[in-house]
């Protein structure tokens, strides 16, 4: 069974860094393309962040330059390095395969929470 597990939010304020981990269990890490997601308050999930089998990373417009996705596969986690960070970031963040399609639309883990204050 497939566990995704989100860790590494918290309070920050304008400006501050957070690094967020996913440990991923029960799936051919190495294979799948990851992506970190965010839900802001009031608003659907959105993919932040992808990260390619082969590397290729891309960004939403509104983090790029600030945020870097990354992997691990030794350790089965994906990171998501969080700089400059503006209120507008605030949401809970949640990794998954992207898309996530198949059954991995039931593989979303409880989430970390990001909260940034001005």
């Amino acid at each position: 069974q497939v566990q995704l597990v989100e860790s590494g939010g918290g309070l920050v304020q304008t400006g501050g860094s957070l690094r967020l981990s996913c440990t991923a269990s029960g799936t051919a890490f190495s294979a799948i393309p990851w992506g970190w997601y965010r839900q802001a308050p009031g608003k659907e999930r959105e993919l932040v962040a992808s990260l390619a089998t082969f590397g290729t990373t891309t960004y939403a417009d509104s983090v790029k330059g600030r945020f870097t996705i990354s992997k691990d596969n030794a350790k089965t986690t994906v990171y998501l390095q969080m700089n400059n960070l503006r209120t507008e970031d605030t949401g809970v963040y949640y990794c998954n395969k992207n898309p996530a399609s198949g059954w991995f639309r039931t593989y979303w883990g409880q989430g970390t929470q990001v909260t940034v204050s001005a």
